[in-house]
C-alpha cells in the first residue's frame, strides 16, 4: 500500500499538490484533500476508514462548509467543533495516524499544534512578606522550560460573569485545551482540568500579589494538599518547590485528629463522636486556627467545649481565662455546666446591673461566662483582657456582621476562636461567611469576593461545582454530626402533622382579611417593587397566620365578633388525650399572646403548666419546675425557648403555628429529643388546612437545603416570587 500523506498547514497555506493524501487547515476547518495515491481501491478504503474513526466528515455530506477553489478535499472536521476539536485531532489522531503508517506533516505555522500530551507538572510556593501569605507558580515544563499555567485559569475567573459555573469556564477554556501561545496549545484531561480550576477558586479570590502569581492565606493552604491528591488520582505528580512548608500545613490542618484521652478530671464520660469534638477542637487550636462545632441540638456542644478547656488548662496551654459569649437566655447554663462537669475550673459570670468589680477578677479564673448584650455595652472593659480561646455560643447571634455584637467581638483578643451552632447556615451564605469572618477574615476574602466567587454562582445559578469548591474549602473548619449518624441509642421520634380546618366566621373572616391584604400588597409591590415590599407582605402574612391560630389575636374590629378558634378547640382535645395518658408537653408558639390564650383555658380546666417568654426573669426556675414535674404542660415562646434547654422530662412537642424556618423549629423539638431521653418522642404540627399556614410548611421543604448546603448534598433553591407571594395569598382550598 502506498504511503498516505497528511500535512497540516496554517489558515493562510496553499494546498499544496502530493502524491497522496493531501490536508490543509480553512477557517477553522480541518479539510482532508482527495485520496489520489495510487492505490487498490480496498487500499483506499481503508484509509477513509482511519480518517473517518477520528471524525472526519466527508464533504459530500455537507453543504455548509465553502472551501477554497484549489482545495479539492474529501473529507473536513467541522468548524462548529471549534479549537478543542482541532487540538484533540492534532493529540489523538496525529499519533494514530503516524502508528497507521501515514506520513504526517505539521506547517510551523498551523494553528493548533499541542505540546507533550502529558508534560511534567511543576510547583512553586513561596511566603510573601511577614503576613502569612503565599504565592503560588503552578504549570508544566515543556522542552525545558516552564510554563506557568495559573494566569490562564486566573484570567477566566477574573473575566468570567456571576452566572458562569465551572463547567462553562472550562468550555470557555476550550474544554481541555489551554492555548499557551499563538499556535501552540496545551491538552488537559477535563476532570484533571475541573480539579485544577475547583483548587484555583478556592486559593484565588481577587488577589495577586504579581502578574504571574497567586496570593493565599494560610489557612487555605489545605487547597493545595487536595490539589496534589487530586494529580495523584490522575495518575501525575506535580514536583514541588515549597521552602515554606505550605504543603506540609495544608496536610497536617486536612489530618483526621484524635484524642488519646479525655481530661482526668472531667466529670463526664464522652461519647466516641464527643471525643472525636473535643480532638477537633484541640487540633484547631495546635494549629492556630479557629473552627466550628455544628453538630445537631442536643448531641452535648457545651460540654464537648468544657472538655476542651478542660484540656487546654490540664496541658499548660491556657496560658490566660477563656470567654463565653452566649444569650442571656443560657448564661445561667453554662455556668451550672462547668460547675458540674469540671468543678477544677474557676468560673466567673459576668451580668447584672452590679458587674463592674467583676472584671477586677478577670485574671484570677479560667473560664468567663458573659451574654451579647453585655459584650456590646462593656466592650471596652473586656477589649482590656487577652483570653485563650473566644468561644460563642448559639454564634448564629452574628450572623449579619453589621450588628452590634459583631463589631463588638474585632476589639476581643483572643489566641483561639470557637463557634457553636447547631444551623451555621439558617437563610444564605452570607450567614456562613459572617461566621468565618469572625473566626479568619482571610478564609473567604471580604464580602465582595465572597459574593462575587460564592454566594451568587451557587444561590442564583445553582452552581455545583462552585458549591463543591466552598464545601471543600471550610470542611476542615467545620464538625458537624447529626442524632441519625450517631446517637442510634436515642428512641424513636414520631412526627405528625395535624390539619385543622376552619369553618363558619373564623373562615370568612380569614377570606375578607386575605383579599384584603392581598390587594394592598399587590398595590405595593407595583408602586415600590417586591424587594422594597418586604415589610407590608410580613405585616399582610402575620394578620393571615394569627387568624389560623385565634381570631383574638388580630387588632381588628372585625375579628372581635369572631369567638370560635378551630385550632385552640383541637389544640385542647389533644391535651385531654395527652395528659391522662401520663405525657408531658412542650407547646410552642411564635406568638406570645396565643401562649397567654392557650394558659388562660389551662386554667379553666385545673391543668397545672408553666410559661416562658422573654419576659420571665429566672428562667432556671422555670426550668428545674418543669423537670421536677411541677407541671406536665410547658408553653415556651419559640424565640425565647427555641435553643439551650435541656427538658427531657418531656416525650411530646406541640407546634402550635408553623414557622418560615424549619431549623427554628428542629431546634424547638431538640428540646425534649435530644442526649438523655429515654421515651419515644411525638412532634405534633398544627396547622389550618389549605391555609398560609400550609403553604409555609410547604416552603420549609424547600428552604431545608440552606441548613445543609454544606454539609450534606442537598440543592440550592431561589428565594420567593411574586408568583409564589400570590399562592401564599390565594384563597382557602378546603
Amino acid at each position: 500500500m502506498p504511503t498516505p500523506i497528511v500535512r497540516l498547514f496554517s489558515e493562510q497555506a496553499l494546498v499544496a499538490q502530493t502524491e497522496g493524501l493531501r490536508v490543509t487547515h480553512v477557517e477553522a476547518t480541518l479539510a482532508l484533500a482527495r485520496l489520489s495515491f495510487d492505490g487498490t481501491p480496498s487500499d483506499e478504503r481503508e484509509a477513509r476508514r482511519v480518517l473517518e474513526r477520528f471524525g472526519a466528515v466527508e464533504l459530500a455530506c455537507l453543504d455548509d462548509v465553502a472551501l477554497p477553489p484549489d482545495c479539492d478535499a474529501d473529507y473536513v472536521v467541522r468548524p462548529g467543533q471549534g479549537a478543542a476539536a482541532l487540538c484533540a485531532f492534532s493529540t489523538d489522531a496525529v499519533p494514530e495516524l503516524r502508528r497507521a503508517g501515514f506520513v504526517v506533516e505539521i506547517d510551523r505555522a498551523y494553528p493548533y499544534q499541542v505540546v507533550a500530551h502529558d508534560p511534567a507538572w511543576v510547583a512553586r510556593v513561596e511566603p510573601q512578606g511577614r503576613d502569612g501569605w503565599f504565592s503560588l507558580e503552578l504549570g508544566v515544563e515543556i522542552d525545558g522550560r516552564t510554563v506557568d499555567l495559573l494566569p490562564l485559569i486566573v484570567d477566566l475567573l477574573d473575566n468570567a460573569g456571576e452566572s458562569d459555573d465551572l463547567r462553562a469556564l472550562e468550555r470557555r477554556a476550550q474544554a481541555a485545551a489551554l492555548r499557551l501561545s499563538a499556535n501552540e496549545h496545551l491538552t488537559i484531561a477535563p476532570a484533571r482540568l475541573r480539579a485544577l480550576m475547583r483548587v484555583v477558586v478556592e486559593l484565588y479570590q481577587g488577589v495577586r500579589r504579581s502578574a504571574q502569581r497567586v496570593a493565599f492565606p494560610a489557612s487555605r493552604t489545605p487547597a493545595l494538599a487536595a490539589l496534589d491528591e487530586a494529580f495523584g488520582k490522575d495518575g501525575a505528580r506535580i514536583r514541588w518547590k515549597d521552602p515554606a512548608g505550605a504543603l506540609a500545613r495544608g496536610r497536617a490542618i486536612l489530618a483526621r485528629p484524635t484524642l488519646q484521652e479525655p481530661p482526668r478530671g472531667l466529670r463526664a464520660e464522652l461519647r466516641p463522636y464527643q471525643i472525636e469534638g473535643v480532638a477537633f477542637l484541640r487540633h484547631l487550636a495546635e494549629q492556630g486556627l479557629g473552627g466550628i462545632l455544628a453538630d445537631d441540638m442536643g448531641l452535648g456542644k457545651t460540654l464537648q467545649t468544657i472538655a476542651f478547656l478542660a484540656g487546654e488548662k490540664e496541658s499548660g496551654r491556657a496560658k490566660a481565662p477563656s470567654l463565653v459569649v452566649a444569650p442571656t437566655s443560657l448564661a445561667f447554663n453554662w455556668a451550672r455546666e462547668i460547675e458540674k462537669f469540671a468543678p477544677f475550673l474557676r468560673v466567673l459570670p459576668i451580668h447584672g446591673a452590679k458587674r463592674g468589680p467583676l472584671y477586677d477578677r478577670i485574671a484570677d479564673v479560667d473560664v468567663v461566662v458573659t451574654t451579647y448584650p453585655i459584650l456590646v455595652r462593656d466592650e471596652e472593659r473586656l477589649g482590656k483582657h487577652e483570653f485563650h480561646a473566644l468561644i460563642l455560643d448559639e454564634a448564629q447571634a452574628i450572623k449579619n456582621t453589621r450588628t452590634q455584637a459583631f463589631q463588638a467581638l474585632q476589639s476581643i483578643r483572643a489566641e483561639h476562636r470557637v463557634c457553636l451552632t447547631g444551623t451555621p447556615v439558617e437563610n444564605h451564605l452570607g450567614e456562613l461567611w459572617a461566621l468565618m469572618r469572625f473566626l479568619d477574615p482571610e478564609l473567604l476574602g471580604d464580602e465582595l469576593s465572597f459574593r462575587r466567587v460564592y454566594k451568587a454562582p451557587i444561590e442564583s445559578e445553582g452552581d455545583e461545582e462552585r458549591l463543591g469548591a466552598l464545601r471543600e474549602q471550610v470542611a476542615p473548619y467545620i464538625l458537624r454530626r447529626t442524632k441519625r449518624e450517631v446517637a442510634k441509642e436515642l428512641p424513636p421520634k414520631t412526627e405528625l402533622l395535624r390539619p385543622v380546618e376552619l369553618r363558619g366566621k373564623q373562615r370568612e373572616l380569614y377570606e375578607a382579611i386575605r383579599v384584603a391584604a392581598h390587594g394592598d400588597v399587590r398595590r405595593v409591590i407595583r408602586q415600590k417593587g417586591l424587594a422594597a415590599s418586604t415589610i407590608t407582605i410580613l405585616d399582610a402574612l402575620m394578620k393571615l397566620r394569627q387568624v389560623c391560630c385565634d381570631p383574638r389575636l388580630v387588632a381588628m374590629d372585625a375579628a372581635r365578633g369572631v369567638h370560635e378558634s378551630a385550632k385552640t378547640e383541637a389544640f385542647f382535645e389533644m391535651i385531654d388525650g395527652l395528659l391522662p395518658a401520663g405525657h408531658r408537653v412542650l407547646v410552642f408558639s411564635q406568638f406570645t399572646s396565643m401562649l397567654a390564650l392557650l394558659a388562660e383555658g389551662l386554667r379553666k380546666r385545673d391543668v397545672d403548666y408553666l410559661v416562658l417568654t422573654g419576659q420571665t426573669r429566672d428562667r432556671r426556675a422555670v426550668v428545674d419546675a418543669f423537670e421536677r414535674g411541677d407541671a406536665d404542660v410547658f408553653l415556651i415562646s419559640l424565640k425565647a425557648g427555641g435553643t439551650g434547654l435541656n427538658l427531657v422530662s418531656a416525650d411530646t412537642v406541640i407546634h402550635f403555628d408553623p414557622w418560615w424556618n424549619p431549623a427554628a423549629q428542629a431546634q424547638a423539638t431538640d428540646r425534649a429529643y435530644r442526649i438523655g431521653q429515654t421515651k419515644p418522642t411525638f412532634v405534633h404540627s398544627m396547622y389550618v388546612a389549605g391555609s398560609v399556614e400550609e403553604r409555609v410548611m410547604q416552603l420549609q421543604q424547600r428552604k431545608r437545603w440552606l441548613s445543609s448546603t454544606l454539609l450534606g448534598d442537598e440543592k440550592q433553591e431561589r428565594g420567593l416570587s411574586e408568583v409564589e407571594i400570590d399562592r401564599l395569598f390565594s384563597p382557602l382550598e378546603v
